[in-house]
């Protein structure tokens, strides 16, 4: 039965993640993981090995980075509750805190706004940078306002309400919520980072990016889920769901960004510029109405509710394995 130890853990990891997020000083363990994958891969790169060798190591690195990171989160709590079970559970929120980014992604759209409405858009264009791949130098008001948006209705999946999925899960195991989190953000790290169709990560990034994809397909419709019921329009959402989200290449992204465009009334992707590169990106959704900051406020909205929500099923599940044990 889910205990009360594992929910309240999940609990205060959120309320952390809700009040501080991610403090830039902060050891974050993805730094941790993204330094392997960056060391890692500048080694292997430096003796230009064949393809196959490239996809093998790809399998070694994905593999040995998710158990490892697994691994090493609960060893870190069980050492921390055995000098205290009190500084355990700390450190257990802590880490658990660590795989949510709803208060980071909030941050970003607030860096971006800020400046944005107050007219100073080369800092606005400036400061999203810093958040995006695409070219940002010459985007316009209305351009730099569907790139904040699209970039909280991507992560908003990977980087919330995953994370959450895998954290829930995790309190039916023994072994609790923070191996199967940080299990899945090291995934999410090295889809992020290896995982493109370019090279030279193209054959030892293969592995990271069908795993990542596969990990995230449950929480991601989960999510569409979610938003549709909240959003009071499921009937749209699902419809321009099963329409455009195909059309991405993605099996995740595009069905995660196309939910928040059917909720909001707003139309997502069209021209974007990487590396001096002109990519479309599919269509999602319909132009009922401009992005502006409110709309990017309410996708923010949007993504925290579908947050607690899951934290309600959380609840949920807790209560009734209590109804019936006692009925037992």
């Amino acid at each position: 039965m889910l205990s009360f130890h594992s929910l309240s853990i999940l609990l205060f990891a959120a309320l952390l993640d809700r009040l501080i997020g991610d403090p830039w000083s902060f050891p974050h363990p993805v730094k941790v993981m993204g330094g392997i994958i960056q060391s890692t891969t500048q080694f292997v790169f430096q003796f230009n090995p064949s393809q196959e060798i490239k996809r093998i190591l790809g399998i070694f690195l994905g593999s040995g980075l998710i158990f490892g990171s697994a691994i090493a989160g609960w060893t870190i709590v069980f050492i921390a509750n055995f000098i205290h079970p009190l500084f355990g559970m700390a450190i257990a929120a802590i880490l658990l805190a660590s795989c949510f980014a709803g208060r980071s992604l909030r941050d970003a759209a607030m860096d971006v706004l800020a400046p944005l409405t107050e007219r100073k858009i080369e800092l606005a264009r400036e400061k999203l940078s810093l958040y995006v791949g695409r070219e940002t130098a010459n985007l316009s008001e209305r351009e730099i306002l569907r790139a904040v948006l699209e970039t909280i209705a991507e992560n908003a999946t990977d980087g919330v309400t995953a994370p959450l999925f895998y954290a829930i899960l995790g309190l039916f195991f023994p072994f609790g919520s923070i191996p199967l989190c940080l299990a899945y953000k090291a995934a999410s790290t090295l889809d992020s980072m290896v995982g493109y169709q370019r090279e030279p990560y193209t054959d030892i990034g293969w592995f990271s990016a069908k795993l990542e994809d596969v990990l995230t397909w449950l929480p991601c419709r989960l999510t569409v889920l979610a938003i549709a019921l909240i959003s009071g329009k499921p009937r749209r959402v699902f419809a321009l769901c099963r329409r455009d989200a195909p059309q991405d290449p993605s099996p995740n992204s595009g069905w995660s960004e196309c939910s928040y465009a059917a909720a909001l009334g707003v139309r997502l992707g069209g021209e974007n510029i990487y590396r001096g590169t002109v990519k479309n990106k599919p269509l999602l959704g319909e132009s009922d109405r401009k992005i502006t900051p409110e709309i990017v406020l309410a996708a923010v909205n949007l993504m925290r509710t579908c947050f607690l929500l899951g934290l309600g099923v959380a609840i949920a599940f807790y209560c009734l394995g209590l109804v019936l044990s006692a009925h037992s």
